[in-house]
């Protein structure tokens, strides 16, 4: 088998390979058949924070007060364009600067779980997909965006106007969440369908903090889907600019887990069988509105979210018993979670004299999750998890390709018990 280094390298050189035209029995160049175009964005960051980073303690975070910078994020999009409506998009992204590493299971070693650091780095590839379009269907096969969300298609830094993502999107479900499978979206006017079947999350990962978006699967080298999801998303268009919609998922997340062990007890096991008595069903439902808009010098979007995991208590009860070698967070997860967010700015560039290529948008935020929004029956449902922030700031962008953001802002929890925290927080980003 090739190692990680090797299969990089020679998946460049298939690149240079299609990019300049791969070579002929006679050793001559062929044309190559894909025309190239090369797009990505990054972002910068940095936060104050007058709160301690262990929010766990008595009473919430300890007062103190801390600086955080972060090279957020760096994607390059790559995408192959050849003749009859074949396109190949891909996209790499590079995150904090941390380390990477992938778990193996060994069954030679009585099934335990293996961590291999192979890589410096949190290099991700978000996207990789091959697509094919007639008239207004396209279809994708590989691995792409799930279409549930505001983060799905507006994950840009020049797409929202606080220097950081949304945090209840991020956190009550995987942020700019891509799985594997088919998608297939038919485009009108004023309307745009998609229908995906992709791949389940792994409910070994749920958490009380992060209730399903700590399921993302990819500590594995491969991605398991005896479990599958569906999604549906509408989106009506009125005008240029506007933007609102629907979406649902629904997919189990019972196979999907490492090893076959979310299984129930019967009078007559099978015993050649992985799973003996068969598997605790535990399917996870979500459906979500959200819309964007830009009318005249105000912008904004939204998004609220709800979420139901049947079967949390039982797989609260086998994650607590998971193996510490797998690094699952072994906390119980909710049946029910929920977000809502907001945003709205106002451009006052022309008001001050500006060009049309500036944009100056004092802007407000606010939003509420809770990932533990109703738990099983003799489950705690903590405080520390309900959520509100409420954020004010001021985003400057260059021709929607620049932009400097700065904001303030507070979160508060269901207990008055629980301190409040207060954060200023800058960001930069660009779009190439």
């Amino acid at each position: 088998m090739l190692s990680r280094t090797a299969r990089l390298s020679v998946s460049a050189a298939v690149v240079l390979a299609l990019g300049s035209g791969a070579a002929r029995a006679d050793g001559r160049a062929s044309p190559g058949l894909f025309r190239w175009q090369l797009g990505g964005y990054g972002e910068l960051g940095g936060a104050f924070y007058d709160f301690g980073a262990d929010q766990s303690r008595d009473g919430g975070a300890r007062r103190d007060r801390r600086v955080e910078l972060d090279a957020t994020r760096l994607a390059l999009e790559l995408e192959a364009i050849a003749p009859h409506d074949l396109e190949i998009e891909a996209e790499l992204e590079i995150e904090h600067g941390g380390t990477g590493a992938a778990r193996e299971i060994e069954y030679d070693e009585f099934g335990e779980f293996e961590t291999e650091v192979e890589k410096g780095g949190e290099v991700q590839l978000e996207e990789f997909a091959v697509k094919k379009t007639w008239g207004r269907v396209q279809v994708a096969a590989g691995k792409f965006y799930v279409g549930i969300g505001l983060l799905s298609s507006q994950y840009r830094p020049t797409d929202y106007l606080g220097a950081t993502r949304a945090e209840g999107e991020t956190t009550v479900v995987p942020g700019q969440w891509d799985e594997m499978g088919v998608s297939t979206t038919v485009r009108w006017p004023n309307l745009r369908l998609t229908a995906q079947l992709v791949n389940g999350l792994d409910s070994s990962g749920f958490s009380s903090a992060r209730w399903v978006s700590s399921g993302h699967q990819g500590a594995f080298e491969t991605i398991r889907a005896a479990d599958v999801a569906g999604v549906v998303r509408v989106d009506v268009i009125p005008r240029e600019d506007v933007e609102v919609g629907v979406a649902g998922y629904y997919g189990g997340t019972t196979r999907t887990r490492p090893k076959a062990d979310l299984v129930p007890d019967c009078a007559n096991p099978d015993p050649a069988a992985v799973a003996p008595c068969g598997y605790v069903s535990a399917p996870l439902a979500i459906v979500e509105a959200h819309g964007v808009a830009k009318v005249g010098p105000v912008r904004g979007s939204a998004l609220a979210l709800w979420g139901h995991l049947a079967n949390a208590d039982v797989i609260s009860t086998r994650n607590a018993r998971l193996s510490d070698q797998l690094g699952a967070p072994r906390t119980p997860v909710a049946s029910q979670a929920v977000a809502l967010f907001g945003e709205v700015g106002v451009d006052v560039a022309p008001w001050l004299g500006m060009c049309p290529d500036h944009a100056l948008e004092p802007f407000v935020r606010f939003e509420r999750y809770d990932t533990m929004f109703r738990v099983a029956p003799g489950q705690f449902d903590n405080p520390r998890f309900a959520r509100n922030i409420a954020r004010g700031g001021v985003a400057y962008t260059w021709r929607n390709a620049f932009t400097l953001k700065l904001d303030g802002g507070v979160r508060w929890f269901a207990s008055h018990a629980l301190r409040h925290e207060h954060s200023i927080e800058l960001g930069i980003g660009f779009v190439l």
